[in-house]
C-alpha cells in the first residue's frame, strides 16, 4: 500500500522517473487501475453536490469510462497517426502510466466543499493534463513535450465527444443542451 501512495504522489508530482519505472513494470496495472478508481470515486464524491447519489455515481462511471477511452485513443494516436522513429509501445505500457496521471485528480474529493466545486475540478483537469503529457511522452518515448501535448489534446477532444454522445443516448445531462 506504501508504495502504491508513494507512486500516486511521485505522479502527482510529475515525477519523470515514476513514468518510466511504471512503463516497465508489468504488474503495476493493478496499482494504476487502483489510482484511476479512487481518482474517479473522489470525482463522484466532488460531484455529489451537482447531482446527489445520481451525480456520485455518474460522476464516478464517466471519469472510469473517460480515463479508458482516453488512454486507448492515446495509444492509437501516439503509435499509428503521430509517433516518432523510436515510439515503440504497447497498450499496456499506455494504461499504466496513463493511469497514474490520474493521481492528481484525488483532489476532485474537496469538490464535495460548497462553492469550490468548479474550481477544485479545473485545477484537476489542468493537474490530470499535465501528467498526462508526461505519461504519453514517458510511455512513446518521445524526444520532445509538444507531440505528446498534441496527442493528449486530440484524445482528449475525442474521448469528450464520445462520453458526450454517450450522455446525451442514455438522456443524461447532455441530452438537455440539444439546439
Amino acid at each position: 500500500m506504501s508504495n502504491l501512495v508513494d507512486r500516486a504522489i511521485r505522479a502527482a508530482k510529475l515525477d519523470v522517473t515514476l513514468y518510466e519505472e511504471v512503463e516497465v513494470d508489468q504488474t503495476a496495472l493493478g496499482q494504476a487501475s487502483a489510482v484511476v478508481l479512487l481518482s474517479s470515486v473522489a470525482a463522484g464524491i466532488g460531484s455529489a453536490l451537482q447531482g446527489g447519489v445520481g451525480g456520485l455515481f455518474l460522476g464516478a462511471i464517466a471519469a472510469l469510462i473517460g480515463w479508458y477511452v482516453w488512454a486507448y485513443l492515446t495509444y492509437l494516436i501516439g503509435t499509428r497517426l503521430l509517433p516518432e522513429p523510436q515510439t515503440e509501445a504497447d497498450i499496456g505500457q499506455l494504461l499504466r502510466t496513463t493511469g497514474f496521471s490520474s493521481s492528481p485528480g484525488l483532489i476532485r474529493v474537496l469538490g464535495i466543499i460548497p462553492g469550490l466545486t468548479a474550481v477544485v475540478f479545473l485545477v484537476a483537469s489542468i493537474w490530470m493534463l499535465a501528467a498526462m503529457v508526461v505519461a504519453v511522452r514517458q510511455a512513446l518515448d518521445y524526444s520532445g513535450t509538444l507531440r505528446a501535448v498534441g496527442v493528449c489534446v486530440i484524445g482528449w477532444v475525442v474521448q469528450a465527444i464520445i462520453i458526450l454522445l454517450l450522455f446525451y443516448m442514455l438522456g443524461g445531462p447532455a441530452s438537455r443542451f440539444q439546439p
